[in-house]
């Protein structure tokens, strides 16, 4: 493993979209949504996902400075095409305008159509949850998961996050592919040369998929085959409800019409939602009990062959907390191919930390 300061993971960052043309703000937002994927530990959200930006904005797939068209607004909602523009940063100023709806008028929705990928839904969730409100964060992606019963793919992994605080730094924090693992899971492991256990994904066949390479090559072109939905029908209905809020709503790509290129990911659709703990109860007592219930699953005793017992988002913020001090955790690969990109593209390269431990 390498480790980079975070800092500097964000500066190399910035520097490539930067040279690719996306502006300082723009590209700032976007480093640090992609580094706050590999800080928590999120190895298929982060940086790994930086070829496929720098392919897509080369060829204008992708777009930089876009101002996105407001296809509805009232005081409490917003419905936008986004024009093709940076996923990231546009998802972060959506939740900022969802945000001040909702400190308002006490909701905020938005939708989005047209849009690209946003990196962890969790992040927009938690920004809402930092204000004393509960955080709802929902994309769809292109068309991976196969519906139960069926042997080809008809919806996105289509993650959810839901994040609410406690008291301090505490926060539940819910972020979770509608489909058992996600892509980008798979995209790990091709890259690490391991094969996919039962019950990731099917085949063509319609039977268990154990090669990563074969699997992504597959869904790309379409031949049959993708990922299980989780926990069976509970999660194939959750991914259409997705589709739902997200593409639907903001007249959208939805199901199989979402696809990706062979150089960048789909177009794709958002939904952010706030609303104001106070509208429920006094905010502190809020979270005072949610702190008390969080320290009550903590304290639960451990099954057999588990250390301890954790909630949503607890690892994550545990891994955060220890990248600010030892580094933020890439592979050799991943780094390498960081390293190729900023080469090409005359960025300057920050100074490794190199451990021996494995993240």
């Amino acid at each position: 493993m390498v480790y980079i300061p975070r800092f500097d993971l964000e500066k190399l960052c910035v520097g490539i979209f930067t040279a690719l043309g996306i502006p300082q703000e723009e590209a700032a937002d976007s480093a640090e949504i992609l580094v706050s994927a590999d800080a928590r530990g999120i190895r298929s959200h982060g940086v790994a996902r930086i070829k496929r930006y720098v392919d897509g904005i080369s060829a204008n797939l992708i777009k930089g400075n876009v101002q996105p068209t407001v296809l509805r607004e009232t005081p409490v909602s917003l419905v936008l095409d986004a024009e093709g523009g940076m996923g990231l940063s546009l998802s972060k100023k959506s939740m900022e305008c969802v945000i001040s709806k909702t400190k308002d008028h006490g909701v905020g929705f938005c939708s989005i159509r047209n849009s690209n990928h946003f990196g962890i839904a969790g992040y927009y969730a938690e920004m809402a949850a930092r204000q004393d409100m509960i955080g709802v964060t929902m994309t769809n992606t292109a068309a991976l998961g196969v519906p139960t019963s069926a042997r080809e793919a008809m919806f996105g992994t289509n993650p959810i996050a839901f994040a609410v605080p406690g008291l301090g730094d505490q926060m539940f924090s819910l972020d979770m592919a509608t489909t058992a693992v996600t892509r980008g899971a798979v995209e790990v492991a091709a890259r690490e040369g391991k094969a996919l256990p039962p019950g990731w994904a099917v085949g063509t066949d319609g039977l268990a998929a154990s090669d990563p390479v074969r699997l992504l090559d597959d869904m790309l072109f379409k031949r049959g085959g993708g990922l299980l939905p989780s926990g069976g029908y509970k999660g194939y209905g959750l991914a259409v409800m997705v589709d739902i809020l997200t593409a639907v709503s903001s007249g959208g790509v939805f199901g199989g019409a979402v696809m990706d290129s062979e150089i960048t990911s789909a177009r794709v659709c958002h939904f952010f939602m706030a609303f104001r703990i106070d509208l429920f109860r006094d905010p502190n007592e809020f979270k005072q009990d949610i702190s008390r219930m969080l320290d009550e699953l903590t304290a639960l005793r451990p099954a057999e062959g588990a250390d301890r017992v954790y909630y949503a988002g607890l690892k994550e913020q545990e891994a955060e907390k220890k990248c600010e001090k030892e580094g933020v955790p890439l592979t050799g690969e991943v780094w390498k191919t960081l390293k190729e990109t900023a080469d090409g593209l005359g960025v300057p390269l920050p100074a490794p930390l190199l451990k021996e431990n494995k993240f």
